[in-house]
């Protein structure tokens, strides 16, 4: 069956106090923290790019003006890099700069949980099925993890989480779903468990912060009751969404790095620096040094 409306808009819930980074993130806000010389924002906007997104819904809080700075123009920057004929880096702000119009940001006034902020974009989507990308998780991997997504999307409709492997002794840490019928770029979803019980997780894939969800979950989010953490929690959301439409996963094997956590944002730094053509022979040079060092 081929389903032809395509995913156009983008929900990131920035409002978060990232905590678990300070004290970086006292005065700017973690999703501006960079990854070699890019916010991790960025990494995250330019998968929704690539997946052809077209319009951008930032759910922010206070202390979250930077994040609305960055994607402006900051025209005496701009104006001396001119003057300066710094050519490459206009070209590089021009190239991350989004269109006029596409970018919307919304508040959420209190920390009212994952659930709570995507329910405060409602407006902004609409009544279109949307994608969520969690800013914290960089998704590395050949083929954009939401380009492959939308990529199920287009066949299935539905929605769509990913979804990776993660060692069963730790299922019991993650949102696990259960694998029904396979098919082309995925499958379907028999069932979806937040926290299992040890030996009790119906696989051992875990959903690792990328979405597609029809509005219906809005709905059901504005009467969503407080579940852990006094908290309205989207995957409870998504439970009652599920006995009404289906529900599919997408694998995604690239490499996931949470850059809510210290370990994380540290190795994403090695990662993406050693992927870079004009950083890789310095940094693994640098770092087998170090580690020689180390171990003398």
């Amino acid at each position: 069956m081929s389903h032809t409306k395509l995913i156009r808009k983008a929900v990131f819930p920035v409002a978060g106090f990232g905590t678990r980074m300070l004290p970086a993130t006292k005065a700017l806000p973690k999703e501006m923290i960079t990854v070699v010389d890019k916010p991790v924002l960025q990494y995250v906007v330019d998968e929704a790019i690539e997946a052809g997104i077209e319009h951008f819904v930032f759910v922010t809080g206070r202390n979250k003006a930077a994040i609305e700075d960055y994607f402006d123009i900051q025209f005496e920057l701009e104006q001396t890099l001119k003057e300066r004929n710094k050519k490459a880096e206009l070209t590089l702000l021009e190239k991350q700069r989004l269109p006029a119009g596409a970018a919307s940001f919304t508040r959420q006034q209190e920390a009212l949980g994952l659930g709570h902020a995507v329910w405060c974009a409602r407006d902004i989507v609409g009544n279109e099925a949307f994608a969520l990308l969690l800013p914290d998780m960089l998704m590395k991997s050949d083929v954009a993890c939401m380009k492959g997504m939308v990529d199920l999307h287009a066949r299935t409709g539905g929605n769509i989480v990913a979804v990776e492997e993660c060692d069963p002794s730790l299922a019991h840490k993650y949102g696990i779903v259960g694998i029904g019928e396979e098919m082309e770029g995925g499958f379907s979803i028999s069932g979806m468990v937040e926290k299992p019980a040890p030996g009790t997780a119906p696989s051992n894939l875990f959903i690792n912060g990328r979405y597609i969800l029809q509005p219906e979950i809005f709905d059901i989010l504005a009467t969503q009751e407080r579940g852990a953490g006094n908290e309205i929690q989207l995957t409870d959301g998504m439970l009652k969404l599920a006995a009404k439409q289906p529900f599919y996963g997408y694998r995604f094997t690239g490499k996931t790095y949470d850059c809510g956590m210290k370990e994380g944002y540290v190795m994403a730094n090695v990662a993406y620096a050693l992927s870079r053509d004009d950083l890789r022979d310095t940094v693994e040079a640098d770092l087998k040094a170090l580690l020689a060092s180390l171990k003398a």
